[in-house]
């Protein structure tokens, strides 16, 4: 299994969509994007990309492995 790469958040919406969430939502301080009945919060944009550990975090609050995620 490989290591997870940074991402940018426009690349990170664009992935979560083909995972079937819709949004990204305003919400108070953060978007969101939901999916059935999961609200996943989704970090401000900024001029970094997303780093892997945050990255995996999202990731396992959206019920996606690594696996799917990297397919």
């Amino acid at each position: 299994m490989s290591e997870l790469n940074p991402i940018s958040r426009k690349q990170l919406i664009r992935s979560l969509k083909k995972f079937g969430f819709d949004g990204p939502y305003s919400g108070g301080k953060h978007q969101y994007m939901i999916k059935d009945n999961l609200r996943l919060t989704i970090p401000n944009p900024h001029q970094k990309d997303i780093s892997p550990s945050l990255l995996a975090r999202i990731l396992r609050q959206a019920k996606i492995t690594k696996e799917d995620w990297e397919n």
